[in-house]
């Protein structure tokens, strides 16, 4: 199925793409695409209102297809689940992310390996042409480094230790990640719930 990715961002688009290859989902871009500014009510709000802003977009272009659009951040135990929707506009919203990864970390000083819990949540919203719509949600959990580790990923990834693998996002190659990430998971759970239907 035709499928239009609501995202700007290139290293979430590159993630998608690769987890839906092959899978149902044959994922594009649209040049068009306008970001909208997203709220703070939630990862679900956040993917809808990006979903429906670029199958509007589409239809003014008179183009019938699918849209599929994420919203996920990093939530931390010990800052009772910030940065979360927040977290690309962590630390202001001209911050880069060595400085977003920074800021979280120096409220992160002091604490034990134990306090430094974190989830990782992606929540995708399939919009149909017909304008059902599926959501999906995945979460996985690990902590916060005390420094960064690892050349791959993007945003959070060089802090954000995987316990299992012992390894950080950043650490991993594309591959590895893609096999067990929240984005991976939320993207499982899509495709369970359209094949299903």
């Amino acid at each position: 199925m035709k499928t239009y990715v609501a995202t700007k961002n290139a290293g979430k688009l590159a993630e998608l793409v690769a987890i839906f290859a092959g899978r149902h989902l044959d994922l594009a871009t649209y040049d068009g695409y306008a970001d909208v500014a997203e709220g703070e009510a939630g990862y679900v709000e956040n993917a809808r209102l990006k979903a429906h802003a670029l199958m509007g977009q589409l239809r003014e272009a008179g183009i019938d297809a699918a849209v599929l659009a994420d919203d996920s951040g990093l939530e931390v135990d010990a800052l009772d689940g910030r940065p979360g929707v927040l977290s690309a506009r962590y630390a202001g919203a001209n911050a880069t992310w060595p400085q977003r990864r920074a800021a979280l970390c120096r409220e992160l000083d002091g604490l034990h390996e134990s306090e430094r819990g974190a989830h990782f949540v992606s929540v995708l919203v399939l919009l149909l042409p017909t304008g059902e719509e599926i959501v999906a949600e995945g979460i996985v959990n690990g902590r916060i480094t005390e420094g960064e580790h690892g050349e791959h990923g993007f945003g959070y990834d060089p802090i954000f230790f995987y316990p299992p693998s012992r390894r950080t996002f950043a650490q991993m190659t594309d591959a590895e990640k893609n096999r067990l990430s929240h984005r991976r998971r939320a993207a499982d759970a899509l495709l369970e719930a359209l094949v299903t239907k």
